[in-house]
């Protein structure tokens, strides 16, 4: 088993700044890929961004691309979302997942465990 805890999120106004982290325990020589999805309310969860176990391969959904940046520090088991000129169609709960994969992917079925999620809040 992978405990996955996420913290970083918070209220913040358009136009700042939020950093995510995700901190992974239990079985970690399982992880390879990690991700963040996000779930607006009312709306189905979406992938946010993805890294491979060396970070030399990342993915970043569109609405992301240019404002967030994703990277992990293996010796802490930790991955992070740097998420900058944050906007209020960002609002969301954020969770981190990891999966076994080595490639990177966008399809949430393809991770195994997942956080319980942060709340990140962007107002107007």
């Amino acid at each position: 088993q992978v405990q996955l805890v996420e913290s970083g999120g918070g209220l913040v106004q358009a136009g700042g700044s939020l950093r995510l982290s995700c901190a992974a325990s239990g079985r970690t020589f399982s992880i390879n890929t990690m991700g963040w999805f996000r779930q607006a309310p009312g709306k189905e969860r979406e992938f946010v961004s993805a890294i491979s176990y060396t970070g030399r391969a990342t993915l970043y959904a569109d609405p992301v691309k240019g404002r967030f940046t994703i990277s992990r520090d293996n010796a802490r088991n930790t991955v992070y979302l740097q998420m900058n000129s944050l906007k209020p169609e960002d609002t969301a709960v954020y969770y981190c997942a990891s999966g076994a994969r080595t490639i990177p992917t966008t399809q949430a079925s393809l991770y195994d465990y997942w956080g319980q999620g942060t709340q990140v809040t962007v107002s107007s």
